[in-house]
C-alpha cells in the first residue's frame, strides 16, 4: 500500500469504527479473508477465525442493542472508552513501516477522527430518542452500518476521496455536535418528564 492508501485507511477505518466497531472489523476480515482486499500484514489477523467470530457475534448484538431506544444510548456510552482505542491501535500497526513519532501521530489522529464519529453518532441517536416511535432509531442504525460499508469501499478504491470526506466530516461535526447535544438535552428532560407524570401518587389517607 501507498502512503496515501495507508493514510485513507487509516482515517477511513478510523471513522467506521467510531460509527461501529464491530461492523467494521468484521467486514475487513471477512473481505480479507475471500480475497477482495489485502490488508496490511499487521493486520491480517483480523480475518482470523476466533476474530471473525467474536467480531461477527458482536455486531449481530449491537445491530439489536442499536435499535432500542435509549439502550443504544447506553450502548453508545460504553463504547466511548472501545471504539476510539481500537481505532488508534489499527492505526498504530498499519503504519508499522514508519518512524515511531509517525506511528504515534497517526494513532491520535485515527483516535480523533473515531471520537469524533463515535460522538457524532451518539449525541445524534440521543436527540433521535426524543421521538417516541422506534422508526427513527431503526433508520438510523441502518443508516450508520451502510455508511461503515461503504466507507470501506472508498478506503480501498478511492483513499484520497475518502480522506477528503473526513476532513469535511470532520468540519461539519464541529459545528454540528453543539446543537445535537442540546437536542439530546431536551430529549433526556422529556423523558424524565414523562416518567415522573407516570409515578403513582400516594392515596390521602381518609381522616378518623
Amino acid at each position: 500500500m501507498s502512503s496515501l492508501e495507508i493514510l485513507g485507511f487509516a482515517l477511513g477505518t478510523s471513522f467506521a469504527s467510531g460509527l461501529n466497531l464491530y461492523a467494521t472489523v468484521a467486514a475487513l476480515g471477512l473481505l480479507h479473508r475471500f480475497g477482495a482486499i489485502e490488508l496490511p500484514p499487521q493486520l491480517h489477523a483480523f480475518s482470523h477465525p476466533w476474530v471473525l467470530g467474536l467480531a461477527l457475534f458482536l455486531f449481530v448484538v449491537e445491530f439489536f442493542a442499536d435499535k432500542v431506544p435509549y439502550l443504544d444510548s447506553l450502548w453508545d456510552a460504553i463504547h466511548t472508552f472501545i471504539r476510539p482505542p481500537a481505532a488508534a491501535l489499527t492505526a498504530y500497526a498499519a503504519f508499522a513501516s514508519v518512524p515511531e513519532p509517525w506511528r504515534i501521530a497517526a494513532a491520535l489522529a485515527s483516535a480523533s477522527v473515531a471520537l469524533t464519529a463515535h460522538g457524532t453518532k451518539a449525541s445524534t441517536r440521543a436527540a433521535v430518542n426524543a421521538s417516541p416511535e422506534p422508526f427513527s432509531n431503526w433508520l438510523a442504525s441502518i443508516g450508520e452500518d451502510l455508511t461503515v460499508l461503504g466507507s470501506i469501499w472508498l478506503v480501498f478504491n478511492h483513499p484520497l476521496i475518502m480522506l477528503i470526506l473526513v476532513g469535511g466530516f470532520i468540519a461539519l461535526a464541529a459545528w454540528l455536535i453543539p446543537k445535537l447535544f442540546r437536542l439530546a438535552k431536551n430529549g433526556f428532560q422529556m423523558l424524565r418528564a414523562r416518567l415522573r407524570r407516570k409515578e403513582p401518587t400516594e392515596p390521602v389517607a381518609k381522616p378518623s
